[in-house]
């Protein structure tokens, strides 16, 4: 019998790309519910709790709720909210972040999504730290540029709105400055570090994509570290993965225009990551993701393979 598969929440842009990319695979049966109830609460709950698993593509708030339904229950959930993000009995749905990971994930009821920003600064800083290549007391100051689809449809529309005129913007829009985000508690958790990041994150005039940099100052590095120890711990940490790439190790000169293209890794479950040494000693640690790839639907369906016990790559696209 085919593991059945719900994804509540299948109209928002997480959702319909994880539906898009389930929807060829013959190993599964998705359920779906009505368009006129789609919103019914009684309808969504009778096919989460008739699935294998279900993917929560929701509102925070509307997350939490499901979450309460099935209390008690055998029901399996991936939230691709951030409601669970940091949550006591919620495995971070990360497979790469640790050597267990993926049989953390593979057993457990409940899972909760990366970020798609802190899935990038996650696997760029947590190899560096736990060897003691990057002091977990020393704030970084994290420089990310996304596509607008990562606001999901609300934003989507005002970038899209012609009254508007974002979408012909020739510069990047800063957002959220002035805020603590709520990404910055899973940075530091699975992160590892102790004092929090100056997380700087931007919109392009660009629907997909998305590039993360962090900031390392010479004087921010323990003695003796260069970018290549920095390069040659994250190859070696990643070597094998599928799904995260560690391009080259560049001369500090050798760039141009299209090289750092956020946009590189589009409708791909890949991210690459990168070490940018500078000759004054500084380093840039890089990110390159798809925002609703490897940042968000592409983790959720990491995820269900693993849950169900399926190889971890199947209908995933790189």
């Amino acid at each position: 019998m085919k593991p059945k598969v719900y994804i509540d929440g299948e109209y928002g842009t997480t959702g319909l790309r994880i539906r898009k990319w389930l929807s060829a695979r013959s190993d599964l049966e998705l359920l779906s519910v009505a368009e006129a109830k789609r919103k019914d609460p009684d309808a969504r709950r009778e096919q989460i709790l008739a699935s294998d698993v279900s993917v929560l593509c929701l509102p925070d708030d509307a997350a939490r709720e499901v979450a309460s339904w099935v209390k008690g229950t055998k029901a399996r959930l991936i939230d691709a909210s951030t409601a669970h993000r940091t949550a006591d009995g919620w495995v971070y749905g990360l497979p790469e972040l640790q050597a267990d990971q993926r049989s953390q994930i593979a057993r457990a009821q409940f899972v909760t999504n990366p970020g798609c920003y802190p899935t990038a600064f996650i696997l760029l800083t947590r190899p560096l730290v736990e060897n003691g290549l990057m002091r977990d007391d020393v704030a970084p100051s994290v420089h990310a540029l996304s596509g607008y689809s990562g606001g999901g449809n609300s934003l989507i529309q005002r970038w899209e709105s012609p009254s508007n005129g974002l979408v012909s913007l020739p510069y990047e829009a800063p957002y959220a400055y002035m805020q603590v985000h709520k990404h910055i508690p899973e940075m530091m958790k699975f992160g590892k570090l102790r004092a929090e990041p100056q997380f700087l994150p931007a919109v392009g005039p660009f629907a997909c994509g998305m590039r993360v940099q962090v900031a390392l100052p010479t004087t921010s590095l323990p003695p003796g570290v260069t970018a290549e120890k920095l390069w040659q711990t994250l190859h070696n940490r990643y070597a094998g993965e599928q799904f995260v790439q560690v391009q080259p190790l560049r001369e500090p000169t050798v760039s141009e225009e299209m090289t750092f293209d956020p946009r590189k890794c589009n409708d791909t479950n890949r991210i690459e990551l990168r070490v940018i040494p500078h000759p004054s000693g500084h380093v840039v640690l890089m990110g390159i993701l798809d925002n609703l790839g490897k940042g968000a639907s592409g983790a959720a369906v990491q995820s269900l393979n693993l849950m169900l016990g399926l190889a971890e790559s199947t209908g995933l696209p790189t």
